[in-house]
Parts: C-alpha cells; structure tokens; sequence
C-alpha cells in the first residue's frame, strides 16, 4: 500500500511535468487540450488508488461530476466528485460509513487534490436536480471513476429520464443573460474573466450543455453530424476553446491559485508567455497587425505582417497584444454562441407559422430578421448591407436569426476593398447613418457581427484595443459605441430628462446624423502614434469624400473630429472669466453651428469615457463655455464693465428676495475688485454677501457650507486673514477629512483677506447634509484658526490599475500670454492629498494661488493652477519648484 506522502509527491511530480507543455514561452495551443485530458486522468489514478485503500466495495461508485466530469481539468481547478450510495444507505445513520467517507475525503486533500465533494442516493440526486439547476449542469456531466457501474447506470438512466431539454435550455439562457449582465454584457472588459466574461469559455459549455441535455451531442464533431454546426464553425470553436482554455492554464499558474481574471497585475505576465514580450524599447508589437476573426496568436507572437498601406507602425505593451487577441477570439466565441443557441432553441420548438417576407431578400421570423436563402449573400452581397437597414426598418424586430447571424459569419470574406469601394453600399451605409432610429442597436449589432470592421476598415484596426491612459474604461470601439449612444439620447424624447440643456440644443439640430458620424469616427485613428484627432481627421474626410457628403457637411465632420477635444481642454483648464480666452475659442469654432455640434459631442465623449469621469461641475464648466462662447459669436461680449454691472445687479435682486438691509452689500463689495465679480456668477455673489456681510475684517475665519448647487457635494465658503501658507492649510484638511476638491476659486480682498470657494465631494455623502456642513464649518475654522506647521498628507493606496500602468508624472511652469501670472499644469495618477502636496510645495515657496482648476480623469489627474510670486521671477526657484513637485507627484 502506497503512503499518502508517496502518492502526493507522484501526484505532483506527474502534474508538474504535464504542465510543462503550457508553461514554456510560445507554446502552441495544441498542448492545451491534451493536457487537460493528462491532468484529469492523472487524478483520476490518484482517486482510484485512494478509493481503493479506503476499502469502498462493489455497492459504492465514485463519480466525476462538472468540469472534472467532462474529462478535464485545470491546474489549480477543484475536483468534483460525487460519492454516489445506493438506496437507504446514508452517512447520517451509520457512524463507520460516515468515518470512512470523511476518512477519504481527507486522504484526497493530504495526496494533494484539492477536493470538492457531495455524497447522495440516486434519488437524492434527482431531488437536489430537480430544485437546482447548476446540479443539474454537474451531474449532466458525470462518468464513473471507480465503484459499482451498475449503481452508475442506474443513476445516468434516471437522471436522462427526468431531464427536460426545453425547461433546461430555458434556465441555461436566463443563468447566461444574468452572468452577462455582471459583465455589462461586454466582452470588451478591461479586466475580463476568461471563463465567465460574455466570450468565455463558459459560452462554450452552455452550448454543450443544452445540446448534450436535448440528445443533440456532447462535442463539436457530434454536434457537426446532427446538423448543428458547420465545419468551418467547429475549426473555430475548437481554434478559440483552446486559446482561452491556454489562457485561464497559464493565469493559474502563474498566480499560483485559481484565477480566472485576466487582471492588470497579470496581463503582462500572461502574454510574455505567448512571447509578445519583446526586449523594449528597440521592438514591440505592431498593433496594426490584426488577426482573422477568432485567430489565435502564432507562436511567438503576432505576425509582422503589415494590414493596411496606410498603417503607421506603433509599438504596444506585450499585455496590450495579448488583450487584442483575447478580445477577438472573445468575439468569436460570442458571435458563435449566439447562433448555436438560436439554432437549439429553433430545434426545441418549432414554430408553425412560416416566416413573414418582408421582401425578396428577407423575411420577419417571430421578430428576427431572416434570409430568405442560404447563399443569399454569396449571390447577392449589396445585401450584407441591407440586412442592418431592414433591421432599423423593420417594426418590432429584436435581432437576428440563427439563419441570417450563420450566413452573415460566413460571408465576412466577401468583405472586400471592391465591397468597401462599391458606390451601391456607400449608399446603404449612408442609409443605415441616417435613419431617424435604430442607429445605435444597428451599430453595436453590426460591430457583433463583424461587419462594422470589415467596411470601415479603420474602424477593424481599433476592436479590442485597450487604452492604457487611466482615463478610458472601455476598449476603443467600445468607447466609440458608447459615444454614438451618448449622441443618439440626445436625440430621443424619453432621455431628455438626463441632460436638458443637451436635448433642447438637439431639439433645434437638422441633421443628427452628421454627429453619429463624428462619433464614429473621433477616436478612430488611437494606437497609431501621432495626434489621434488629427490622424483621424484626415480619415473622415476621405470617408465624407467617398460617400459623396456635401462639402459643408464634410468639413463640419472633419472640424468635430480634429476639434473633439478642444473643448473639454479650455472648459477644465482655462480661466473662463478671461474674455481673451472666450474670444480666442469662439474664433475657433467659427460660428453656433459649430459651437453646438462640439458641445453635444463633447458632452457624449466625456459621458462615454467611465461612469466616474463625468459629473455636474464638468458639466457646468462646458455650458458656461458654451453660453460664453456663443454670446461671443453674437457679437454680444460686453465690456469686463458692463458683464460686473449686470451681475451685481442680478446679485443684488437674489439679496432683496432674501430681505436683506438697504446697502448692507457695500461694506463686502468696497473691499472687492472687478476680478472677483467677472471670477463668480450672480448667484455665488449673493450667497458670500449673506453670509459675509456682517463679519468683514472679522478676526475669526468664517467659514460656510452649503449643499452644492451645481450637482453632489459641498460648496464652501471660507474668508480670513490671509497667510501664505492658507490655500494649504484648507487642502490638508480636506485631504485628511476624506473630501476631494472638484474645484477651487481663490480671491484677495482688498483688506487682505481670503474669500475662497471650493466645490468638494466624498465617498461617503450622506442622504442628509446638516450634519455634514456643520461638520465642515466647525472643523475646517478651528484647522484655520489654530495654525501651527502644515500636517503631513495621508498615505493612500494605488489603486491596482496605477500600480500595473504607471504614469509619468508631468509639470509644466509657464507665464501666461499677459506674462502678469504663471499657469502651472500638472498630469498625473491620482493619488490621495494630491492637491494638498502640490499646495504645500507652492506654500513653502511663498506662492499665491488665484485659480485651481481640478480635473479628475478616471485614475488620472489633470490639474492647472494660475499663480504668481516672487519665486518665479528667478529661474533656479522655478527648477526647484518643478523638482519638488515631480517628488511628490512620484512619492
């Protein structure tokens, strides 16, 4: 008899030689399935040895059940094993039985198999089948590893016979939609699960699970001989089951557990075993090198093969190449699973009723849309095309069938440059653009489909592309889908109420589809080096041209895509009270038309980068430099005069609603020069006069909160002596009360005083705000008050994805274009107390602040500060303000 020391270190001596196939750089997808097969074999040799010296007889069966029941078995996977009892035995009513089973069980753990156990009758089997469907799933794919074959014939025969392949199918597809919904339903994820994601090898098992139960076949080549697939689609089903079965083998290896997320932290360690990681900075990947649809990467690496004539040849990070390759070999699988599942469910119930035509081409099958015929598009391929405008035009349809999805995945090599170039479908595409609905749906179905990518051919060259800026959450043609749905809500009367300013600007727009293009088409030229607007710029206006877009459409496209950024940079970085900077960007724009086009757009992309970009101060900074702008191009600028009299005035109608004494305005107002008035709006200038009025030249700081008015968080108010070290002193203790500074407009009186606001918020923002504005006031005026040396900042943690894509921080120190004040912009990955490291470098350099602009991009801060000194008149002062700040920035 074999000791347990014995068996464990055979067991993993065999493992660990198995495993040498997947662990080597550049393996080929070839060993993966083999291997698989080798490790579940070689636990089921330690299993039988075990079950043997645990002394089980002939009336015992020892059964696989899920994966490990399906033959294989993944390095760090459990092993799922039922311990299958006849009838009216059981461990509760015999104390030896039990012993005995808890005695295997634990030989199994000590030999190094990590266990996952149930031990049933046969009925009790069907019963927990019966009330659970992921039971079910298991014992579907159960075999016999030792014990009584006739207890485990008994068993398959009843369960087979209490199985219901349709209510099964049902359950299955319902489990899959709420596990995709989990994923966004996306296999685009940043951080996908190889076996879960919308794409994984979970879609795969589904398939042969509901086949398997439906008597359909338990492998691809069986379902090939029922009819279900074709042999083309099990070349790819097997092509991509084995890359993402390499890819989950190597994550457990390489974490040393079970991991099934391809998370930043092990992406580049991943990939370097496909050999994407090339020696830097000399070589990389050329991201213009794409793979077929459902490719898996050769050994070595991607190709060098060249895709486009036009391709500028960009070096990428090896995990940015592995990711491509996931992504379409995701992609694959998705497209794959949907038309299998369709083609089972069609199988299950027949319907009755023939298809509706809709016309020669197509017919409406219970709300999809259908080909009439098999090799429609072999004959015909204008109708790929088609097939996305029926859709639109169609009442009531939800989507493709079974039928059309097979000849749409088979036709993707009739997609050709003639296709690209064939004026009958520019026409069509142009058709699909400018449907008064369905655009979105169709887009993001054509982008499914394939079909996207292969007639704007740019548009193929960013599927899958990840962005490592710690901006975008989304891949790029994501990201660009995400856009367009952001533009078309815009559009739409049910959504008006999310951005109203938005909606009543679309209300008045002619031609939506002029924005979907520049949608389309913004972040199109990414990854390629070189200024992605510009780059990209230049491809819309050879598609506009090829189109035959009128030309002031087309420069009005081309002016969206090279401008998509301009302004979001001014409204998040310039001082909007500046009348030059208003002028300079409505000279820019050139007129509303313009303005009003890049503003909705503007508003989408930002919405369209990561649920945490975008909140209501962007919001208001991009309105205010709409409304500004636009009073610019309406020759109706007035005078800095003119503009503080007229907010005066409206301040001082806001003050006599609230019953405030004759002139008691003025004592505040005389110690306040014009900056202030043109720095604050009306309705900010009459909340400092009420709560301001009575304390001016107060020795104690007065400080006061208010829920913001411009979206969450606090407005606060703060007004004392001024000191150098001031501005600091409030970020710290913002920084250590947990708040983040969204912005922060300084002022000083003429009586040197501080009048500052600031827009913060917090993670933990309660429903009722009393409590926490008291809290604020009270606490941030004794911080004020007791002066004494600026406390350290608190030491926060990274966040995973800054510590797996660092960011070089960047400072820059520049006067302005009056050379009166210097404007220091500084990028970087955001990191807590931020904003209160850089106040306090400034502080110790005697620096006075007049304007924070705050701007929190994902994981990535892009601030800018107008400043000024007698510091920065020296050249040595202004390097060792820029050292220091890269420091801290890199601390």
């Amino acid at each position: 008899m074999q000791t347990i020391q014995t068996l464990r270190d055979q067991y993993r001596a065999r493992k660990a030689e198995l495993l040498k196939n997947v662990t080597e750089s550049g393996a080929s997808t070839r060993h993966v399935r083999s291997t698989l097969r080798q490790l579940a074999r070689l636990a089921d040799s330690t299993l039988k040895t075990l079950w043997k010296q645990a002394g089980f007889g002939q009336p015992f069966a020892l059964v696989g059940v899920g994966g490990f029941g399906r033959g294989e078995l993944f390095p760090h996977s459990d092993i799922d094993v039922l311990l299958l009892l006849p009838e009216g035995l059981s461990p509760d009513s015999d104390e030896a039985l039990r012993q005995r089973i808890e005695s295997f069980i634990s030989s199994c753990w000590d030999a190094g198999l990590e266990i996952g156990s149930s031990v049933r009758s046969v009925s009790e089997c069907l019963a927990e089948a019966a009330k659970d469907v992921t039971v079910q799933t298991a014992l579907l794919e159960s075999r016999l590893i030792a014990g009584n074959t006739e207890l485990f014939k008994t068993f398959r025969w009843q369960f087979r016979q209490s199985l219901d392949a349709r209510a099964f199918f049902v359950a299955k597809t319902l489990e899959m939609q709420q596990r995709h919904s989990k994923f966004e339903d996306t296999p685009y994820s940043l951080e996908p699960n190889c076996k879960e994601s919308p794409g994984g090898l979970r879609d795969l098992q589904i398939i042969l699970w509901v086949a398997q139960a439906a008597s359909y076949g338990k492998s691809w080549d069986e379902l090939a001989k029922s009819g279900l697939v074709t042999p083309f689609e099990v070349r790819q089903l097997k092509r991509n089951e084995a890359m993402l079965q390499l890819i989950r083998m190597r994550l457990h290896l390489i974490a040393g557990r079970r991991e099934d997320r391809l998370v930043f932290d092990l992406q580049t360690a991943v990939a370097n075993t496909f050999g994407y990681g090339l020696p830097a900075p000399t070589l990389g990947t050329d991201v213009s090198t794409l793979p077929p649809e459902g490719a898996v990467p050769p050994r070595g690496g991607p190709s060098a093969k060249r895709s486009d004539t036009n391709d500028v040849r960009t070096k990428v990070r090896a995990s940015e190449a592995l990711m491509r390759h996931y992504y379409w070999a995701a992609k694959a699988v998705a497209q794959l699973n949907q038309i299998l599942l369709l083609n089972i469910e069609e199988r299950l119930n027949p319907t009755v009723q023939p298809p509706l035509p809709i016309n020669e081409r197509f017919a409406d099958k219970a709300g999809l849309i259908e080909v009439r015929s098999d090799d429609l598009y072999q004959r015909e391929p204008h109708a790929i095309l088609e097939t996305f405008l029926v859709y639109q035009t169609t009442e009531g349809a939800k989507g493709l069938s079974a039928r059309t999805l097979r000849a749409l995945y088979n036709a993707r090599g009739l997609m050709d440059s003639r296709f690209r170039k064939d004026p009958a479908n520019q026409q069509t595409f142009m058709r699909i653009l400018q449907q008064p609905q369905g655009i979105t749906h169709a887009m993001r179905l054509m982008n499914q489909t394939s079909v996207l990518g292969r007639y704007l051919w740019t548009f193929r060259r960013i599927v899958g592309q990840m962005q490592h800026d710690l901006f975008h959450v989304y891949t790029v043609d994501q990201h660009i889908l995400m856009v367009l749905r952001n533009v078309r809500r815009f559009f739409m009367a049910e959504h008006a109420h999310e951005y109203p300013f938005c909606s009543q600007l679309a209300a008045g727009w002619d031609k939506p589809w002029i924005l979907y293009a520049a949608a389309l088409f913004h972040d199109i030229a990414k990854g390629r080096g070189g200024d992605h607007s510009s780059l990209g710029a230049v491809e819309v206006r050879h598609f506009c041209r090829q189109h035959g877009i009128a030309r002031d459409d087309a420069q009005l496209i081309e002016f969206l895509v090279k401008e998509h950024l301009s302004m979001s940079h001014i409204a998040q970085k310039s001082d909007l009270t500046d009348p030059d900077v208003i002028a300079a960007f409505a000279k820019q724009v050139g007129s509303e038309r313009y303005l009003t086009a890049l503003y909705l757009l503007t508003v989408a992309d930002i919405r369209g980068t990561s649920p945490k970009v975008w909140n209501a101060w962007k919001g208001k900074l991009l309105e205010d430099l709409y409304r500004y702008t636009l009073r610019a191009l309406g020759g109706l600028v007035p005078s800095p005069d003119a503009e503080v009299e007229a907010r005066k005035r409206e301040a001082l109608i806001q003050l006599a609603l609230h019953s405030l004494p004759f002139e008691a305005h003025k004592p505040l107002w005389d110690t306040l020069d014009v900056s202030y008035f043109m720095r604050h709006d009306a309705a900010d200038i009459a909340w400092h006069t009420r709560q301001l009025s009575r304390h001016v030249g107060s020795d104690k700081p007065i400080v006061r909160a208010r829920r913001s008015p411009v979206g969450e968080g606090l407005q606060v108010l703060v007004y004392a002596k001024d000191q150098p070290d001031l501005f600091a002193r409030i970020c710290g203790y913002f920084d250590h009360a947990g708040f983040s500074i969204l912005d922060a407009r300084i002022h000083t009186a003429r009586n040197n005083y501080a009048l500052d606001t600031f827009q913060i918020v917090t993670s933990a923002m309660p429903d009722h705000y009393r409590e926490l504005t008291n809290m604020v006031e009270a606490e941030l005026a004794r911080t004020i008050m007791e002066g004494g040396p600026l406390p350290a900042p608190s030491r926060g943690r990274q966040s995973r994805r800054v510590k797996s894509f660092p960011f070089m921080p960047r400072v820059s120190l520049r006067p302005d274009e009056k050379a009166q004040r210097w404007l220091l912009s500084i990028t970087a990955s955001d990191q807590t107390g931020l904003l209160y490291k850089v106040a306090r470098v400034l502080a110790q350099h005697g620096i006075n602040l007049q304007l924070a602009k705050v701007n929190t991009l994902g994981e990535r801060v892009d601030d800018s500060f107008l400043i000024c000194g007698q510091a920065l008149q020296n050249n040595r002062a202004q390097l060792e303000i820029e050292t220091e700040l890269l420091d801290v920035l890199s601390s």
